[in-house]
């Protein structure tokens, strides 16, 4: 190879590298999700309630949760995510073991949580036109089908 050959060859190489950087830094800015959101909520319990959501692989979401009780106990877990539906584990939650989340739009997902294989809770997680607002929809699940009861949450962008 001669060296004209070799610094095109190091040049295009380079260029790729450039597009593929480039590439996922814009599929992460176009996801409105990304950023910190904090609980709104006028109830005393939790003290305080944060999700993070940040990119994770080419087109996916890692979502950290990090909880104070209203009796002061710190909790955090997080998971992963490729919108697709696949179940993916759960670290640091005693009571998930599992979550599988699928992209109904845009602006909405579902996700299924488990734990060891049976489901418990059923979230509809909508973001509001202006990016600024999350409206959650948990439907708490006996395991069997069965809804046993339904709860709302917002959370705000944090900035």
């Amino acid at each position: 190879m001669t060296r004209t050959a070799r610094y095109a060859a190091v040049a295009i190489a380079a260029m790729m590298l450039v597009t593929i950087s480039l590439s996922a830094q814009g599929a992460a800015a176009a996801n409105p999700r990304f950023g910190r959101w904090k609980l709104k909520s006028d109830a005393p319990a939790p003290q305080s309630n944060i999700m993070t959501y940040e990119a994770f692989g080419a087109a996916g979401m890692k979502v950290t949760i990090e909880s104070v009780s209203a009796s002061g106990d710190s909790t955090s877990w997080w998971y992963t995510t490729e919108f697709d539906g696949k179940e993916m584990p759960v670290t640091g939650n005693r009571g998930q073991t599992h979550s599988a989340v699928r992209r109904v739009s845009d602006r909405v997902t579902e996700i299924v949580n488990k734990r060891d294989g049976t489901v418990t809770q059923l979230l509809t997680n909508v973001l509001s036109p202006d990016g600024n607002t999350i409206a959650v929809m948990y439907m708490r699940d006996d395991g069997t089908g069965k809804t046993t009861g339904v709860t709302f949450a917002t959370y705000e962008r944090m900035r």
